[in-house]
């Protein structure tokens, strides 16, 4: 529960908190290390100087070894203040004990005290006993030749100093941590900005509405914030990187859904439109049968087969077309041979101007070798006739319509210019779309009326052919593009054409 609550604690109070216990473990490390140094190096010099003294006292109580209890050696001059000695029997039981007093005799020690110096060996080796009313004595006992003394001083110096030397470093230790916490924190919190900015960034990123509607810019990450060199501007950087990929994603699922949307729409002004061209022919049909049905008085039996002939073709073509643009809208492979492109307009410009006479139909050809393309030759031949036939049925008798052919930076291209009256420019746009009709001022030269996918089939085709189709069209020129992909480069030993050829 605690580590739960430990880790559910913010970065800044848990880094806070880590390096507090760090410094009081390091402070507490130190203040014992100094602390037991200091007492180590001040016992030792206690007990040098106790081992003098106790060196002293035996000498002293050698000049009388037949004197068990004598202590006549402390009136000597010299002893410290304090120092305590006693004269001890081989069992090491205190016979006689005393202390030097400042500028007295020497004190008797009472029961109660020589009691507590009872019992310490003559090895030289130092003990530390509590003597009562007089304090902490460090204590050492000697032996000469049947002569023993037991030699202590007071250790209130020493404790005192150690006492002392432990309130600073605790005083000093408090000061430094107090100071050293409160640095850290404005540290940490210095430090640690930049990644508040970085999460309220993300907060921000996540209160966006992404699952409706157009998504705006998302907010990124200051630069400032994007430093690689530190771990914050690692986490910046990162999230920039995802905030741009979210956009990114976030676009092409727009994108996406733009594009089923039109798809959709299309498709529904494609169904509207086929079942507008096909109900016509068939409502022709079903008209002129109905007038047969009552009788061959009220129409011609001739005139109404022509009719019926006539438009059981118009819906044969339509429903043709709308398979030919079917198949190639799934992708489906196509013939492939190698086609003279050039050939191929050739025929159709005179099937053209066998069809439109009151047109005047020309044909250049600007290449040096036949331009010859892979693909599906009658398809191909489908895309010219298209494209003449478009400009016969939309531009008045008269009208100039020109085929060029050329071949350069391994590209066939076929141009089909017009110097009728133009597409409108709000066609231009739709031009390529299916059940796209021309506009009045593009006045047609028959009475037919076309279903509208003439051009659609011509952009589906060149497309089919990994080749592209443009148009541009004003007030007395028109003109359509068509790039298709050469099979390979123009040789020297290809069949030599006519750098300008025409036909009138």
């Amino acid at each position: 529960m605690n580590a739960h609550r430990f880790g559910g604690r913010s970065l800044r109070t848990r880094l806070l908190l880590f390096i507090t216990a760090v410094l009081i473990v390091v402070c507490a490390a130190m203040a014992l290390t100094t602390v037991f140094v200091q007492r180590a190096y001040l016992l030792g010099n206690l007990d040098d100087r106790v081992t003098n003294a106790a060196e002293r006292s035996l000498g002293g109580a050698s000049l009388h070894p037949d004197l068990a209890s004598d202590l006549t050696f402390l009136n000597e001059s010299g002893h410290p203040a304090g120092m305590l000695a006693a004269r001890l029997d081989a069992d090491g039981n205190v016979l006689a004990a005393a202390t030097v007093g400042q500028d007295a005799p020497p004190q008797r020690l009472s029961d109660a005290q020589t009691a507590v110096l009872s019992g310490v060996r003559t090895d030289g080796r130092f003990h530390t006993r509590t003597v009562p009313g007089l304090g902490t004595y460090r204590l050492t006992a000697l032996e000469n030749h049947g002569v023993r003394v037991l030699t202590g001083l007071p250790m209130d110096d020493v404790q005192d100093m150690i006492g002392g030397l432990v309130v600073i470093e605790a005083v000093v230790a408090a000061a430094g941590l107090t100071a050293a916490g409160a640095g850290c924190a404005v540290v940490i919190r210095r430090q640690l900005r930049p990644l508040g900015r970085v999460a309220a960034t993300a907060v921000e990123v996540s209160h966006a509405p992404l699952c409706r509607g157009e998504v705006a810019a998302l907010t990124r990450v200051p630069e400032r914030d994007t430093d690689p060199g530190s771990e914050a501007g690692q986490v910046g950087a990162a999230l920039n990187r995802m905030i741009d990929h979210v956009e990114s994603s976030l676009a092409e699922r727009q994108r996406s859904e733009e594009r089923v949307r039109r798809s959709e729409e299309r498709m529904r002004r494609f169904l509207a439109d086929a079942s507008h061209e096909l109900r016509t022919p068939l409502a022709s049909i079903a008209g002129y049968a109905e007038l047969m049905n009552r009788g061959t008085d009220r129409i011609e039996p001739g005139l109404a087969w022509r009719r019926v002939t006539a438009e059981s073709a118009r819906m044969t073509g339509l429903v043709e077309d709308l398979l030919l643009l079917a198949r190639l809208d799934e992708g489906r492979p196509l013939q492939s041979a190698e086609v003279d492109l050039a050939a191929l307009v050739a025929e159709a410009v005179w099937d053209a101007r066998a069809a439109g006479g009151g047109h005047d139909w020309q044909l250049e050809l600007c290449l040096d070798a036949p331009p010859l393309v892979l693909g599906d030759e009658a398809r191909l031949h489908q895309v010219v006739a298209n494209l003449l036939a478009n400009a016969r049925v939309h531009t008045p008798v008269g009208t100039r319509v020109l085929a060029t052919v050329e071949a350069r930076d391994g590209l066939a291209t076929l141009r089909v210019r017009d110097d009728g009256p133009g597409i409108p420019p709000d066609l231009l746009p739709t031009v390529f779309e299916r059940f796209t009709r021309a506009d009045t001022s593009r006045a047609r030269a028959t009475a037919g009326t076309g279903s509208g996918l003439g051009l659609a089939i011509v952009a589906a085709i060149t497309a089919a052919h990994d080749g592209r189709i443009a148009v541009h069209s004003e007030p007395g020129r028109t003109e359509f593009t068509v790039e298709l992909p050469l099979t390979g480069d123009l040789g020297a030993d290809t069949l030599t054409w006519s750098s300008r050829a025409s036909l009138l």
